[in-house]
């Protein structure tokens, strides 16, 4: 008996040994992806029990630009879960709010402003990344320090949101405001895809997950390389490209793979204080995203 026990903890550690010697090689592979480019990456990776966790940079600060608006959705739908707002609530976005000169598909289609239902902002907001929109939430929910504290009072640490969309994209500098871990944006998409925590409810859950797989934007991140019709529920986050350094602050995609066997890998990438294009700071994520993709679905042949 003691012999059987002794050779079973022998195959248990053998397969734990394994397995690190895997996740040793996916950062191998990631650590090369981030190399030799003029720029600085964040990368994390991880299953849905969270035994399968490698970064690179991980604990680093990164901007989020719009990657935020995913944390909104989240604050917004908790505050319909216990009564406060409504998805059918009328939502005014006029004038001053459609936000000029900003990237906003509620405005391209309602250039006069319009009063639309709480759900259809969220949708504009979270799968169109608008920033009219987004805004208009941060209204609903008492600004971006109450997001904060939503998320900080359930013990996510890692992530700083303190100034909305005009602010941040008034001044280049202030979107150092909402800053974001790679681990710690991945610890977010984990816990609240784990409907056993029950963090929103079933309905919000339902909707949140729907708007993220809905998401139009960054269609060459996360999604770049990967195989026709993967599913990817995803937030992009852009800070364009500064008009006298040419630096770039933000290339960001933040989200979960679904793998033809049922599993879900959850993933952040970050891509900052870069000289390079767009392309290629798309490409990294993409890139990115591949490997891992290749990492746990490995080829037939």
């Amino acid at each position: 008996m003691k012999l059987k026990i002794l050779s079973l903890f022998l195959i248990l550690l053998s397969v734990q040994h394994s397995a690190a010697g895997s996740l040793d090689s996916l950062r191998n592979q990631l650590v090369r992806i981030a190399t030799g480019k003029k720029a600085v990456m964040g990368i994390a990776v991880s299953s849905f029990d969270g035994r399968d966790t490698v970064s690179v940079n991980g604990k680093r600060w990164f901007p989020m630009q719009s990657v935020f608006k995913f944390h909104i959705g989240l604050a917004v739908l908790a505050r319909t879960d216990r009564g406060e707002l409504s998805l059918d609530q009328p939502v005014s976005i006029q004038g001053p709010a459609l936000l000029p000169g900003l990237y906003s598909p509620i405005r391209d289609r309602h250039p006069e402003g319009a009063v639309l239902p709480l759900r259809e902002v969220l949708a504009y907001t979270v799968s169109q990344s608008d920033n009219a929109g987004c805004d208009a939430l941060l209204r609903l929910t008492g600004g971006p320090g109450a997001v904060q504290d939503f998320f900080h009072e359930k013990g996510f640490r890692n992530l700083t949101i303190s100034v909305n969309e005009e602010t941040m994209q008034g001044n280049w500098d202030l979107q150092f405001k909402n800053q974001t871990t790679p681990l710690g944006a991945v610890e977010v998409l984990r816990a609240f895809y784990d409907s056993s925590q029950q963090l929103i409810s079933p309905g919000s859950y339902r909707l949140i997950w729907k708007l993220m797989m809905e998401t139009s934007t960054g269609p060459n991140r996360l999604k770049g390389l990967l195989p026709p019709g993967t599913g990817v529920a995803h937030k992009t986050g852009w800070s364009g490209t500064h008009p006298e350094t040419g630096i770039t602050a933000a290339v960001n995609d933040i989200g979960i793979l679904f793998l033809p066997d049922g599993r879900r890998i959850f993933i952040s990438v970050f891509v900052t204080d870069s000289s390079e294009t767009l392309e290629v700071n798309e490409r990294l994520i993409a890139e990115t995203a591949r490997a891992v993709w290749d990492f746990y679905v490995p080829s037939p042949d």
